[in-house]
């Protein structure tokens, strides 16, 4: 009963898939900068004692050189290898010029992450040869961008993306339904999109090394070994893919905002608020797999004028970075010094995919920090973890002593809370402090 789904139904001969990915995208826009690096082994990031490489180019991976690898073992394993800091204003820049061009020559595109694209040809055969029209815009872009570019022309995303890979660098290739099962057959079960390292160690030790004897698997014993995934991994191994490819839109875009009770101009409050705000989006961006290009921050008077002020930034989803760019966007709208009564923040221009670490100074300690919050706030919730600059200072006594909380001497202990404030709607004290002791609202959650 389980497997009367999408993965038994037809694959759809007639899609034609153009999948477009940028040649160690990173680095070519530095060599386009400086030729005298052409041919020789680069790195990006990586510098460092703890630093991470976040691309490289083909020359430095003949050496076993990959993204995510330490700077550290780069070097060891190339020692010539020229690593440069990088530059992600740059990358994003190219990255929104060349999908422009693809948005003015193509009816429907998506695009996947920084450097790849998905284009939805079907139907378009009758008025001119997809492959001649892939190939053409590729020329295009590589003209315009001096940028290399490949692609893979099939019948869906999954085996396009694949026939990309396969056609890399400077390359293309189209497969056809009949060219098939000969194109993915013999090729090893790491080049299937979505297999990962422990994925492929165990299909490894069952002795699955290629497409082919993943194909003679039953599913039932797929779904037995890798539940859904397994499925998903079977289906993509027979090349059968019925994702569309997803119309691109630019402004799509994350929020929040915080409407308060009592209007206020407390600069400390309100940064720290926006510093909570900041910080939940970017966990919703990080459990997306999402980057953001543009950040928006939002002050209402007192006298109900709305004021915005936006800033196209580089692709990331780094809370340090982005509150940065919070707080200066705040203080260039904050400019009539009246109160308050909202403050909001939206992130915007969102695209598939993960932060480059070693491109904004950023130790690889603090993305660590990044991932293991992340981890607590799935498990426990999403205020498990805050930053301690927006978490209310806890309630003292006469001689500044923390007053512990107790449950059972709670109105003892109201009593004591600065009695001249004479606040009668004293918050309950949760095992975790919510954030500012303003009330406030932000959407469904509050600020209390």
């Amino acid at each position: 009963m389980i497997f009367n789904h999408p993965y038994n139904q037809k694959m759809d001969k007639d899609r034609q898939i153009i999948h477009m990915d940028q040649d160690a995208f990173f680095v070519s826009v530095e060599i386009r900068k400086n030729p005298k690096l052409s041919g020789k082994p680069v790195i990006i990031g990586g510098g460092g004692d703890r630093g991470v490489v976040a691309s490289c180019s083909y020359e430095a991976r003949q050496y076993g050189i990959h993204a995510a690898m330490p700077g550290r073992t780069a070097k060891l394993l190339c020692p010539q290898a020229i690593f440069l800091k990088g530059d992600m204003e740059e990358y994003s820049k190219a990255s929104h010029d060349i999908t422009e061009i693809i948005a003015d020559k193509v009816p429907l595109f998506e695009k996947a992450s920084i450097d790849e694209h998905y284009i939805d040809m079907t139907g378009m055969d009758r008025f001119f040869g997809c492959m001649k029209f892939a190939s053409e815009l590729r020329q295009t872009v590589m003209k315009e961008m001096q940028l290399p570019i490949s692609f893979g022309l099939s019948i869906n995303k999954t085996v396009a993306k694949i026939a990309t890979n396969e056609s890399k660098p400077d390359g293309e290739r189209q497969v056809t339904f009949p060219e098939l099962r000969p194109f993915l057959d013999p090729l090893a079960i790491h080049k299937i999109p979505g297999i990962g390292h422990a994925t492929y160690k165990k299909l490894s030790e069952m002795g699955v090394r290629n497409i082919l004897t993943l194909t003679q698997i039953p599913q039932q014993l797929m779904f037995k070994i890798l539940g859904q995934h397994g499925l998903s991994l079977w289906q993509k191994a027979n090349g059968i893919d019925l994702s569309p490819v997803v119309p691109y839109r630019e402004r799509k875009s994350i929020g929040t905002q915080a409407t308060f009770e009592s209007d206020t101009m407390d600069m400390a409050k309100l940064k720290a608020i926006i510093t909570g705000m900041v910080s939940g989006l970017t966990f919703q961006l990080r459990n997306q797999k999402k980057l953001t290009a543009c950040i928006t921050v939002t002050v209402r008077y007192t006298n109900f004028e709305t004021v915005t002020q936006q800033e196209r930034i580089p692709y990331t989803s780094l809370d340090s970075f982005l509150i940065s760019k919070a707080h200066n966007l705040f203080d260039k709208v904050y400019s009539k010094r009246m109160l308050l009564r909202l403050v909001g923040v939206k992130l915007s221009h969102l695209v598939s995919g993960y932060e480059q670490i070693g491109l904004y100074n950023i130790a690889e300690e603090e993305y660590s920090l990044c991932q293991a919050m992340d981890k607590v706030r799935n498990s426990y919730g999403a205020e498990a973890v805050v930053k301690a600059c927006i978490v209310t200072q806890p309630p003292r006594d006469e001689k500044g002593k923390v007053i512990k909380y107790n449950p059972r001497k709670k109105k003892i202990l109201l009593e004591n809370i600065e009695e001249a404030e004479k606040d009668p709607e004293v918050r309950k004290r949760s095992k975790i402090r919510s954030f500012m002791s303003e009330k406030g609202t932000t959407g469904n959650k509050s600020y209390e």
